[in-house]
């Protein structure tokens, strides 16, 4: 059963960390208490024992400050330990859902630029961190203050002001900070994605000697960055400055006023040293706050980009797992539009596409390159979603079915194949731990690839994708994503030209496969320009510049052979495959 109602995971996550930090303030204000020992220490020292001249009265002081600084040092520890709980606490609540969303959010590019798991990973950083256990020392500056009052009015207004000034430097700085952030994310991001696909296709890169204009490309894009890091950071360096220093003169003023006041013998003279050091506690946590100012205009920015990420990819309300499906397909006025197009500006890519097929069909969709084969087979999948119509499987829509469920009764080879990092025999089971060996060995010898795995050293636990590169032809990459398209026979299956790097043993293998899913009740349809791929289906659907001309019986679209395998059906079939 699916989520009972819409909810942002996010949110919730949050809310469930609340105890927690409820516990992170609690203790903070105790370590902000603990922080006065040391004011209390030295107006004792200055205005008992150096008075008295009692070294036990000195010793009896120190023993007392040695056990609440070590009960502060315990306070400290268990505050970092606890904000460090909670951030791995999110991540480990939010990472698949978070997995699970991006994905989701890459259908169309739709939210596509947002990077949940690395702002997740970023605010975990921060918790960590020691900037975050400042910020909840912040709601305590109050109590330093509220002791100046008690030691002299004068000097509790003078450190206010300096707060104020303190605080204003830190608005200033996280407005500047806020002006830039955003920009720069987004920049560093188109960098880092250049980067990856660049690396993803070095042998290309390479074999046409591309590598200097794209270093060039990139280092434009890192310049570009880095001048708006720099644009960012120099306001916040600037006020960081000025609020040290500020900072420094305000305590000097402070034993400047407080020398004042002992000579009028308002205050005694250990309140002087005192009534300093409370002034630099009151002004510390503003003073690194304003310091750490860009990492704390970054978490922010991650909080916001995360809440706004996760109230989009909300679940989906009273969604149940429907039974396996049949595989009777109903394509209704399909229609897509191409990235960018507008209400008064659509480019169409695909346009009102509609058929039906009975399990254990055949389709071949033939046509002209860019006639939008694939995009219809991505429709078909779910992979991408249609601006207009609808696809249904056993009379359900996707948006019927949970999150990634349907996709278990789903078959889908790319035009591009690409295998994930992993071993053959995960890629095969689609990395499910529930598939058995005779599961993945049953769909590679459906793929005919199951006697080139066994010549592989490893077999099986062959590494591929990724890192380690691949040792497979990109035929051999082709079957074995064949298999992983097949295992458990699912009822959808869809090809998008799955010979164009099979040669004749692998087309005949390919026709055989065909014919075995159909014969299991497995609805096939296959995106082809060669007519070997299309021998094995029952019916063809043309298209021709995004719009279906025709579709039908094959005998009756194609003309019915004499013989199954004769020259001229050969050449009809191409003929039509060229033509459209």
């Amino acid at each position: 059963m699916a989520a009972a109602e819409a909810s942002n995971k996010y949110a919730i996550a949050l809310r469930r960390q609340k105890p927690g930090f409820a516990f992170v303030l609690i203790i903070s204000g105790v370590i902000s208490v603990l922080m006065l020992t040391g004011s209390i220490y030295m107006l004792q020292v200055y205005d008992r024992v150096l008075s008295s001249g009692s070294i036990v009265t000195l010793m009896g002081l120190f023993a007392i400050v040695v056990v609440l600084y070590l009960f502060f040092g315990l306070f400290d520890l268990l505050r970092q330990r606890m904000l460090a709980r909670i951030g791995t606490r999110l991540e480990c609540d939010l990472g698949r859902s978070g997995f699970l969303a991006q994905l989701q959010a890459k259908q169309g590019d739709k939210n596509g630029a947002v990077d949940p798991l690395r702002h997740l990973s970023g605010i975990s950083q921060f918790l960590s961190g020691p900037t975050a256990g400042n910020l909840f020392d912040l709601p305590f500056v109050p109590v330093f203050l509220a002791v100046l009052f008690i030691v002299h009015p004068v000097l509790g207004l003078i450190v206010v002001g300096g707060a104020v000034v303190a605080g204003v430097s830190a608005l200033i700085a996280g407005f500047i900070a806020r002006r830039w952030q955003e920009h720069r994310n987004q920049g560093a991001a188109r960098q880092a994605e250049f980067a990856a696909e660049t690396v993803r296709n070095t042998e290309t890169v390479i074999a046409m000697g591309m590598q200097n204009n794209l270093a060039a490309h990139w280092q434009t894009m890192q310049l570009a960055s880095l001048k708006t890091h720099q644009q960012a950071a120099r306001g916040t360096e600037i006020l960081a400055s000025f609020s040290k220093t500020f900072r420094i003169l305000l305590q000097s003023s402070i034993l400047t006023v407080g020398a004042v006041l002992v000579l009028k013998e308002q205050i005694s003279p250990g309140m002087i040293i005192a009534s300093s050091v409370l002034s630099g506690r009151v002004l510390a946590p503003v003073d690194q706050a304003i310091g750490q100012w860009r990492a704390i205009a970054q978490t922010v920015f991650a909080h916001r980009a995360l809440l706004s990420f996760f109230e989009r990819a909300k679940d989906k309300a009273g969604n149940i797992d429907l039974p396996k499906p049949s595989g009777r397909l109903a394509v209704t006025s399909l229609t897509k539009f191409a990235a960018g197009a507008t209400a008064t500006r659509q480019e169409l890519l695909l346009q009102s596409v509609s058929f039906s097929l009975e399990p254990g069909d055949g389709l071949g969709v033939i046509g002209k390159s860019a006639a939008g084969k694939s995009i219809l087979a991505r429709l078909l999948v779910g992979a991408w979603q249609p601006d207009r119509g609808e696809v249904r499987i056993d009379g359900a829509g996707f948006d019927k079915w949970p999150a990634g469920s349907i996709g278990r009764h789903i078959g889908y080879l790319p035009q591009s194949v690409t295998l994930l990092p992993g071993t053959i025999g995960q890629n095969i089971a689609r990395f499910d731990p529930h598939a058995t060996d005779g599961d993945i060995v049953a769909a590679a010898q459906l793929a005919n690839v199951h006697d080139l795995i066994l010549r592989l050293p490893n077999g099986y636990a062959t590494e591929v994708g990724g890192a380690s590169g691949s040792p497979l032809s990109g035929g051999q990459i082709q079957r074995i994503a064949l298999a992983r398209a097949v295992i458990f026979k699912p009822s959808l299956i869809v090809l998008d030209e799955p010979n164009a790097h099979l040669d004749g043993a692998g087309d005949t293998a390919l026709e055989d496969a065909i014919t075995q899913l159909r014969a299991a009740g497995c609805t096939v349809i296959v995106m082809a320009h060669r007519p070997s791929a299309i021998a094995a289906v029952n019916k063809i659907l043309i298209l021709d510049q995004g719009r279906m001309t025709k579709f039908g019986d094959k005998d009756k679209i194609l003309g019915k052979p004499a013989r199954p395998q004769s020259p001229p059906v050969r050449q009809q079939l191409s003929n039509h495959a060229r033509q459209g």
